[in-house]
């Protein structure tokens, strides 16, 4: 006798997480980058967003091409390396009524991206902004560009060794404009900052630890002209990447908790305390050096500013998207620019 097959789960506006899921991810088996995908998919099914009204931006690197593996109904652009804030403005500009969430990398933001990357914060766009942090650059692997293993980016923490660069101290655009953090393995947290991101106005940065299970643990230099030689590998030799179990966390709030990785380094991540006043920015940044300080990788929402207007507002734009308009509204009528020319004689 046949099993009646079971009726799918539906959101409350009759949509199935069907609906809310991409391609298949080519990404490395194990890498954090695919547990954020899962839970985008996840917080967005649980808020019942209609996928048809998000915008998904990004620009170069394993992270951005991740909005390919996650609502695959919603409207997405791949910019070229670094310049995702300045599409996005303009797909914002046009459309401020969207849903926009752009996923980038730290290299992709922090490095060739950071010159466009503050100026996003500093006009406060209406968006959700994650950066999937693993430290390196990952997809610019392998001996097209004369490198066996890739560089560490600006998100590199102590301890890695870089592979073609000089070790710089690390930037982290956490700790100059504040929001959240969490752990790629830490799937409660990662889905609720972001269903609180879509709920937030304004620029929304979370920082998502994410570990590369492929390039984050090497050794030694790749620049000697020895090691070329000795290393030298056809670009179309097809390679074999062990896979790895996505790693998984579930600690309390103020309990610190060490994340042993794929490469046998540790994490110490700690969550902020459930009392934690994330309104107050003076104590945002004491708590973020003091856990710096400590070796520790804070997570939690440091810092909510709900007075900051957004760029949207600081321009007064009208409730419908610009887009749309029609030439009535848009084009100035001939005794205006009459007008116009005349005062400029």
């Amino acid at each position: 006798m046949a099993t009646a097959a079971a009726t799918p789960r539906v959101n409350h506006i009759g949509l199935p997480i069907l609906d809310y899921r991409g391609g298949k991810s080519t990404l490395c088996a194990g890498c954090g980058h695919n547990a954020i995908s899962e839970r985008i998919i996840d917080a967005f099914f649980e808020m019942g967003v209609e996928p048809e009204r998000v915008m998904k931006m990004s620009g170069i690197g394993c992270s951005s091409k991740s909005p390919a593996y996650f609502m695959s109904r919603a409207h997405s652009f791949n910019g070229v390396h670094g310049r995702m804030p300045a599409i996005s403005t303009g797909a914002i500009l046009a459309n401020h009524t969207m849903t926009t969430i752009g996923v980038s990398g730290d290299g992709d933001t922090a490095s060739i991206g950071m010159g466009q990357f503050v100026h996003l914060l500093r006009r406060n766009l209406p968006m959700i902004y994650i950066i999937e942090n693993n430290g390196v650059y990952g997809l610019t692997k392998g001996p097209v560009l004369g490198h066996r293993r890739p560089r560490l980016t600006a998100q590199d923490r102590r301890g890695q060794r870089p592979s073609s660069h000089r070790h710089l101290r690390p930037g982290h655009p956490v700790r100059r404009n504040l929001c959240g953090r969490s752990f790629s393995g830490d799937q409660e947290a990662v889905a609720l900052h972001a269903q609180g991101g879509h709920r937030s106005q304004g620029t929304v940065l979370l920082d998502v630890i994410s570990p590369c299970v492929t390039f984050n643990d090497h050794e030694g230099s790749t620049k000697s002209y020895k090691f070329m030689q000795e290393n030298d590998e056809p670009i179309n030799e097809i390679g074999f990447v062990a896979s790895f179990d996505e790693i998984e966390v579930d600690y309390d709030s103020g309990e610190i908790y060490e994340v042993e990785m794929h490469d046998g380094s540790n994490l110490r991540l700690r969550k902020l305390l459930e009392d934690y006043d994330p309104t107050d920015k003076a104590n945002a940044v004491r708590t973020l050096m003091e856990a710096h300080d400590n070796d520790e990788v804070l997570t939690g929402v440091f810092y909510i500013n709900t007075e900051k207007p957004t760029f949207i507002d600081q321009l007064n734009l009208v409730d419908g998207p610009l887009g749309t308009l029609p030439e009535s509204l848009t084009r100035p009528p001939k005794l205006a620019l009459d007008a116009l020319m005349a005062a400029l004689k």
